[in-house]
């Protein structure tokens, strides 16, 4: 787990000068502070899907050890656990909500 977060922070610095890297317009109808826009809106974007699949992932890790651990002592409950599962996953399809909301609405 911390060589993942090392690896993300490690991308995450590398990336951040190619993404506000200023370059002079074409047409002149983008200005400088458009483009910082645009970019934090990206940014924003990724990290909503980014943070909330992470998060999903870790919480059906969590919820699939319980839920095989519970089941292995009573078979009855393996339709209990289904639905906590869907839950956790719906924490992604949240995050993929916002980012959208994100790049349409702005």
């Amino acid at each position: 787990m911390k060589r993942f977060i090392f690896i993300f922070l490690l991308l995450a610095v590398l990336i951040t000068p190619v993404v506000f890297s200023q370059s002079a317009p074409a047409s002149g109808e983008k200005t400088a502070e458009d483009s910082n826009s645009a970019s934090w809106k990206y940014i924003a974007a990724a990290l909503a899907v980014g943070i909330s699949c992470i998060a999903g992932g870790i919480a059906v890790g969590q919820i699939g050890s319980a839920a095989m651990g519970a089941m292995s002592e009573n078979p009855e409950l393996s339709g209990k656990a289904l639905p906590y599962a869907g839950l956790a996953e719906g924490i992604c399809l949240w995050g993929f909500l916002v980012a959208l909301l994100i790049l349409v609405i702005n």
